[in-house]
């Protein structure tokens, strides 16, 4: 991590990098013809840059997440505030299950969360997951408009038919921790598409892998 400071030792702005050389090189060799003003004001401002080196990511990104909340330096833009909550939401209408991301709980919704900005991510990666369960023999090729590069409605609906209650059961339970269960309804599904299976769970690797968490804590089954 590096910090840069002004003459007043005040913190210009924090940043992080795994190759700290390139990165403050970068800086050095920059065209100012090219650079943002914004940047520009920053260089002209530093007096000194102080290093603090971390074990690894996790902990760097702690750091660098405590220090633009607490400092929040006049050059940083991202990260300087605490995002606001958000919940996965989801609700069956008739033979549809609606997904949507909230900032609040509302009683019509059963919601996951909170997530921050991970609710996002949740949403996108169980819609497309939830979509191929239900329709197994189309495959990406299948999928609504956009869906593929996670471009989604704020609200969503799926059409599942009679599949409608074990849709929205095994999505209950994946979100309350027993996801061997629901592994085992989606092998139990039908592969009439060839990349279905292997798709369905690089999704699910993906949402495993975000920081939407797995705790039944944050499941609310109102």
């Amino acid at each position: 991590m590096y910090l840069m400071r002004d003459t007043s030792d005040e913190i210009l702005y924090v940043g992080k990098a795994k190759n700290l050389r390139k990165r403050l090189n970068s800086y050095r060799v920059a065209n100012p013809d090219r650079m943002p003003r914004r940047h520009l004001r920053l260089l002209h401002s530093v007096a000194r840059i102080e290093l603090q080196k971390c074990p690894d990511e996790p902990t760097a990104l702690a750091r660098e997440s405590e220090l633009l909340r607490t400092v929040r330096p006049k050059f940083n833009r991202a990260g300087t505030w605490p995002a606001p909550p958000r919940f996965f939401a989801w609700r069956c209408v008739e033979q549809q299950l609606q997904i949507a991301v909230t900032e609040i709980r509302d009683a019509n919704w059963r919601s996951y969360g909170p997530l921050r900005g991970a609710a996002f991510v949740l949403r996108a990666v169980l819609a497309r997951l939830l979509w191929l369960a239900v329709h197994p023999g189309l495959g990406f090729s299948g999928l609504p408009v956009g869906w593929f590069r996670g471009k989604l409605d704020p609200e969503i609906a799926i059409r599942c038919g009679p599949t409608i209650e074990p849709v929205a059961l095994n999505l209950e339970r994946l979100l309350s921790g027993q996801t061997a269960e629901f592994c085992d309804w989606t092998k139990a599904i039908p592969r009439h598409a060839p990349e279905y299976h292997g798709s369905a769970y690089r999704y699910f690797e993906k949402l495993k892998t975000s920081d939407s968490g797995k705790s039944a804590s944050c499941w609310n089954s109102r």
